[in-house]
């Protein structure tokens, strides 16, 4: 199943650039929704990153080298299913959470820590 990978908006983290940090540590609101799942929790901001990666059917290297947790999400943004996998299993996990009708999107953890690092949705 395609699938499509994208990282979060560059211009929201505007206000931090040209800090002196090259990789900045902050607080993000990943799961908006108000249900039992709304989450927040600390994210990694590339300072010198120029675009917002968007990208179909392609992991991103900075999953790909690593153990990521994919939480699958209904359309009520309740949480479904999950699973862990490396980077290089990640497009057979994908297609597996997005075989049930009932997923809408996925979220992208880095396991160790729980970092938010992407959403995934149906290309």
């Amino acid at each position: 199943m395609a699938f499509r990978i994208q990282g979060l908006s560059r211009q929201s983290f505007a206000h931090l650039i040209d800090q002196p940090d090259t990789v900045l540590l902050v607080h993000h609101e990943h799961q908006r929704a108000d249900t039992p799942f709304r989450a927040s929790h600390a994210i990694f901001v590339r300072e010198r990153a120029c675009a917002t990666w968007d990208r179909e059917n392609e992991i991103p290297p900075a999953l790909s080298r690593r153990l990521v947790s994919l939480r699958a999400f209904d359309a009520s943004h309740l949480m479904i299913d999950a699973d862990i996998a490396p980077g290089e299993a990640l497009p057979a996990l994908i297609d597996r959470l997005f075989a049930s009708s009932g997923v809408a999107y996925l979220h992208a953890h880095y396991a160790k820590w729980g970092c938010y690092a992407a959403r995934v949705d149906r290309a």
